[in-house]
């Protein structure tokens, strides 16, 4: 998928270097140049300097064949004006702006696009909603580094140990929720449609679990 990201600052450059891990080709729009050097000299996407609300920026930066769309520049009015772009002219399917102000950002939830505030984990949470992976965070303890999250597999792990995704992903499975109802997981348990599983993650091994996710086992190696 491409994606593009408007904003080049810690967490616009965090977001674009894990996507670009995971296989997904990335755009970012940054109206100062020098920005970009948060990306590293590894960065192989696109890199455009303008505005991202601008119709021409945009297109440099290849919105019209991206699937996600991230606005995560300084400016609460920037995201919001590039978002809205992005969903309505555009029809980019998955779309999330950054917001400072949080009476702002109920309104903009209203509004069908998807808002952050500026809260540690923003980038993984940002990371779901640009994805199409079935992620909800359950609970983080308290310093922050580990965190509780429930999992819909795809149906690319249906019929796959749930163990197969534990070693492909280096998360660790609490419990399984089938059919309504919970149960611990064993070494032998095998994923069916619909099952609902909760893992323990760190922030470092997220992006791998939704690689995996993303692609199903035939992935697990690459």
């Amino acid at each position: 998928m491409h994606v593009v990201v408007m904003g080049c600052g810690r967490v616009g450059s965090a977001i674009a270097r894990r996507l670009e891990e995971i296989g997904h080709s990335v755009a970012v729009i940054d109206q100062d140049p020098e920005a970009f050097r948060r990306l590293g000299p590894d960065f192989a996407g696109r890199q455009v300097t303008g505005l991202g609300f601008d119709r021409q920026t945009l297109l440099d930066a290849g919105i019209d064949s991206a699937g996600a769309f991230a606005a995560v520049s300084s400016g609460d009015n920037s995201n919001i004006i590039s978002a809205r772009v992005a969903r309505e002219t555009f029809g980019v399917q998955h779309v999330v702006a950054r917001i400072y102000d949080s009476k702002r950002a109920e309104v903009y939830e209203r509004m069908g696009i998807p808002s952050v505030a500026t809260v540690p984990w923003t980038v993984n949470r940002l990371m779901r909603e640009l994805l199409s992976v079935k992620v909800s965070e359950l609970w983080r303890e308290p310093t922050g580094q580990v965190v509780l999250i429930r999992v819909t597999p795809t149906e690319r792990w249906v019929g796959h140990r749930l163990s197969e995704l534990e070693a492909a992903s280096g998360a660790r499975a609490a419990w399984l929720v089938r059919y309504g109802e919970a149960q611990l997981p064993t070494a032998t348990t095998v994923l069916q449609d619909g099952d609902q599983v909760a893992v323990a993650v760190t922030d470092e091994i997220t992006p791998r679990l939704y690689e995996v996710l993303e692609h199903g086992p035939e992935r697990r190696d690459s």
